[in-house]
């Protein structure tokens, strides 16, 4: 497996050749490396950094390799242990740090892990600061400090209250108006850290019937850990057979939300932002922004409310800076992914969980999921891939499929996005797998998935010649 670098980390399976895999050398290499960033980018002052980990096996492990690595830099530690993407993100803000990494792999199952690495405003570092960084690690002359100048460390596990906290003061979420619906939610938090936050977040909001299944922290997924509708039938059969009035469900860094109905229907990941940022829009009126892969749904609520839509490049860093351009009141990506500037800039299952809940109890008397799911008009995405092998040229590709599509209105901002109407196709390459993507999006599940076929035979007689 090819050690993948991009912006959204340095992302690798556990185990294998050092330089191809995420290996202990390569995990000293790349947080010596962010440290030698740091250093350069605040003059030689005194560093502090915030770390964090969701359960993964590996975790441990490469925890201590990376926190070892700071300190030798000279770098202060604050180690929030099994924590939460979003968490970190808000602790290096409120520790006055200078940055933050997270050693989880998000969606990915249990043989990986990564370096997920932040700035000083707990935002994940751009393009541009990540190039230097991998310029730095490539140049392989870090030194390390001598032992009356090694940095400090300390453990804090109070930031799950601190967050929990700063999401109940929010003004629109409402913890009366849920804690009066009396909800009996079910969470499936895939054997992380969810287990710990969801429950303590409901229960903080008023809501003690809460069912957690695959609850045990030990990194062990149950199940594929990407919350897609093909891996939460354990989910959809405990509501459907305990009568529960829905279910959360996380990835295993609790940076995306997915909902199940009182059926133990999939409420739509593409739908968990369109949901919540109409009830933003309802109590302000302003922009969104969602990348170039989600549904046009969300263009539907923000322009019902007088606002503006914007779609930005693949990828948190890059939606993060088209919601400060524009001034968006909120945000995000079609994976779950709620982006609440109010709070902080990052994608945030927890804050998206008290605003759903809040949008939930204030709907007319007893609304459910299902009902609620109703409001929004009805788009399906097809999402595929295929698996890359070294020799294909990724931009010869696209070119010779804009060429073949140049007639139908395209962009090339992040991949190859054309446009039938109504309808889309979105052609990248991820940043996280050695994959190109292929999304689909029509008004039913049939003519999605037969736009996507169309364009994955295309590619694929391209490839072939």
């Amino acid at each position: 497996m090819t050690l993948i670098k991009s912006i959204s980390g340095i992302r690798g399976t556990i185990g294998g050749s050092t330089g191809d895999n995420l290996t202990p050398p390569d995990i000293v290499k790349y947080a010596a490396a962010y440290a030698d960033w740091l250093i350069q980018r605040n003059d030689n002052q005194k560093l502090r950094v915030v770390i964090g980990r969701d359960s993964r096996m590996s975790g441990p492990m490469v925890s201590a390799l990376v926190v070892s690595t700071l300190q030798f830099k000279g770098v202060n530690i604050v180690d929030l242990g099994l924590s939460t993407t979003p968490t970190v993100e808000m602790a290096v803000v409120m520790e006055y740090a200078q940055g933050g990494i997270i050693i989880t792999a998000s969606h990915n199952p249990k043989q990986w892990n990564a370096l997920k690495l932040l700035n000083e405003k707990g935002e994940f570092i751009s393009a541009e600061d990540g190039a230097s960084l991998l310029q730095i690690a490539e140049a392989s002359t870090s030194e390390f400090n001598e032992v009356d100048e090694l940095g400090e460390y300390r453990a804090d596990d109070s930031y799950m209250k601190k967050h929990t906290d700063a999401i109940l003061a929010l003004p629109l979420v409402n913890v009366a108006a849920v804690k009066q619906r009396g909800f009996r939610i079910a969470v499936d938090a895939v054997n992380s850290t969810g287990a710990m936050f969801i429950p303590f977040l409901l229960k903080s909001m008023g809501i003690s019937n809460v069912h957690v299944i695959n609850d045990t922290v030990n990194g062990d997924f149950a199940h594929n850990p990407e919350p897609l509708p093909e891996h939460l039938t354990q989910i959809s059969t405990f509501i459907k057979e305990n009568s529960y009035d829905m279910g959360i469900v996380v990835d295993p860094d609790v940076d995306r939300l997915a909902l199940v109905d009182e059926h133990g229907n999939m409420f739509g990941e593409e739908y968990t932002l369109v949901a919540v940022a109409d009830y933003i829009l309802q109590h302000k009126q302003g922009n969104t922004v969602s990348n170039l892969s989600s549904t046009r749904a969300l263009k539907d609520v923000t322009e019902n409310h007088g606002g503006q839509y914007y779609a930005s490049a693949v990828g948190e860093v890059n939606v993060v800076e088209k919601m400060k351009e524009v001034e968006a009141v909120i945000g995000g990506e079609g994976n779950g992914g709620i982006i609440y500037p109010d709070l902080h800039y990052g994608r945030d299952a927890l804050v998206g969980i008290a605003l759903f809940l809040s949008h939930l109890s204030t709907q007319s008397v007893h609304t459910t999921c299902s009902e609620l799911r109703k409001k929004y008009n009805d788009y399906f995405i097809s999402k595929n891939k295929i698996e890359l092998t070294p020799e294909i040229d990724i931009e010869a590709l696209m070119m010779k499929m804009a060429d073949r599509f140049k007639d139908q209105p395209n962009t090339s901002i992040d991949g190859l996005k054309i446009e039938f109407g109504n309808e889309w196709v979105h052609l990248r390459k991820s940043n996280t797998e050695p994959i190109i993507r292929v999304y689909a999006e029509s008004k039913n599940e049939s003519t999605a998935q037969e736009l996507a076929g169309k364009i994955i035979k295309e590619i694929k007689a391209i490839v072939a010649s």
